[in-house]
């Protein structure tokens, strides 16, 4: 099994998933939403974060969030579609071996992992802990979202792997604190979190 290639996210793609208002699985809403949680989240926590990263950022909904919220910060999209480069010139790359000079203070990873094969998943996981110094954002469709029939199997797209929600557990855990609601703070930030902030290890 292969991960999902590059020719997959073309202009058909992106208007399937994100320009169509009856078929997208994401409205600029519900990104606003998301966005204001996870930002409000790490104000509250005292994560300073002046440098941004989203990774597979799609057609950029986190730029203006992430702009609102951390006026000063600056924001880097990286996007693995030659398409959406392209259009809103993106910095093309990969979760899996994307490299940076230095370390991120927020790095977003919203709707990818689930595109990418066991092995390749693996090296996405460890490559993502050494691109934050500070928090991570992640999405992801696990295979229990699936078994207990929270995914709208209509509207996502047929490609995802299934991958058990212990594999990314178990594999941003080694970088990474879980703090729920998809949030997760780097060994290396020097904040305190109260027992109960974080998920028990």
């Amino acid at each position: 099994m292969e991960s999902v290639g590059a020719a997959t996210f073309d202009e058909s793609y992106y208007q399937r998933y994100y320009f169509d208002k009856k078929t997208r699985v994401a409205d600029p809403q519900h990104v606003e939403r998301l966005g204001a949680f996870v930002c409000a989240y790490l104000k509250y926590l005292r994560v300073p974060v002046h440098r941004v990263l989203d990774l597979g950022c799609g057609i950029g909904l986190w730029r203006d969030i992430v702009a609102r919220h951390f006026p000063q910060s600056s924001y880097q999209g990286v996007e693995f579609s030659e398409y959406l480069c392209r259009r809103y010139g993106w910095e093309q790359g990969s979760v899996v071996d994307y490299r940076a000079r230095e370390p991120f203070d927020l790095v977003i990873c919203q709707g990818v992992l689930a595109y990418l094969s066991p092995p390749d998943l693996k090296r996405a996981l460890h490559n993502l802990g050494a691109l934050s110094k500070g928090a991570l954002y992640v999405e992801v469709v696990a295979r229990e979202d699936y078994e207990r029939d929270i995914v709208d199997q209509g509207l996502t797209d047929p490609r995802l792997f299934r991958h058990r929600a212990e594999v990314y557990r178990r594999g941003l855990s080694r970088q990474f604190k879980e703090l729920g609601g998809g949030v997760w703070l780097s060994r290396q930030c020097d904040v305190p979190l109260f027992a109960l902030e974080c998920v028990a290890e």
